[in-house]
């Protein structure tokens, strides 16, 4: 049986609900709140402040480091185990490489700027929800920056090519599923990121990527307008 309607009645291009707000952690330098779907992510950015210990830092520029974390009782499963995990450590990792060229840090050498992101519910993309509202809490913190990103899952299943998959289009088992999280600059529309889960032919994968990169603009729409009347709204 092919993947012609989408479970949930979405047509293959389209995106779930999203909502964004930024400046929603008081203390953080800069802070976001992104949700898709059901899942749901934050953001907060420290800095740039000095690198201890010491041999840790650059001098020739600041350091980024992420740290992304799914809360035990945010799966839609079984009870998340509570810490740094190799899956949280991966995506820790992947996010720094996805929100780093968007950042200008040769003005803050031997420093750090931390982004730590919560995900207290997930439903499938959590990675690329918490890439967007990471990039919303780096311009909410007034950092530098070259470009804004935004990120979507994309990817087949069975004979259809869809974006935003959720958990029941990633566990589809009546045919071949492949999950491809992207990340785009919004400008430029380099992308910053690419993994993917699963097989999918060469025509099928450009198709998805093509399909991905016109949803993130859909996506960069919501996060500009957040920071707006973020900032509209304070000068008002």
């Amino acid at each position: 049986m092919s993947y012609k309607q989408r479970h949930d009645g979405r047509k293959p291009d389209e995106l779930r609900k999203i909502e964004a707000k930024v400046g929603v952690i008081k203390n953080a330098d800069g802070s976001a709140f992104f949700k898709i779907g059901n899942t749901e992510a934050y953001a907060a950015v420290y800095g740039p402040r000095d690198l201890f210990p010491k041999f840790l830092q650059s001098p020739a520029r600041g350091i980024l480091r992420c740290n992304y974390n799914m809360m035990p009782f945010s799966g839609s499963g079984e009870r998340v185990r509570p810490g740094q995990n190799r899956r949280a450590k991966e995506i820790s990792m992947v996010t720094e490489k996805a929100l780093m060229p968007l950042l200008d840090l040769d003005e803050y050498p031997r420093s750090v700027v931390d982004v730590f992101i919560e995900l207290p519910q997930t439903e499938a993309g959590s990675r690329c929800a918490g890439i967007c509202a990471a990039a919303m809490a780096l311009a909410d913190a007034g950092l530098t920056m070259k470009d804004m990103v935004s990120a979507v899952s994309v990817g087949r299943v069975d004979d259809a090519i869809i974006v935003d998959l959720d958990y029941f289009e990633e566990a589809y088992e009546d045919g071949p599923v492949a999950d491809i999280p992207i990340a785009v600059m919004n400008r430029s529309k380099e992308l910053t990121l690419l993994q993917m889960d699963g097989q999918i032919p060469k025509e099928m994968l450009i198709k998805a990527i093509e399909m991905g990169k016109a949803a993130c603009d859909k996506i960069y729409a919501v996060q500009k307008k957040a920071l707006q009347e973020k900032y509209f709204d304070e000068g008002a």
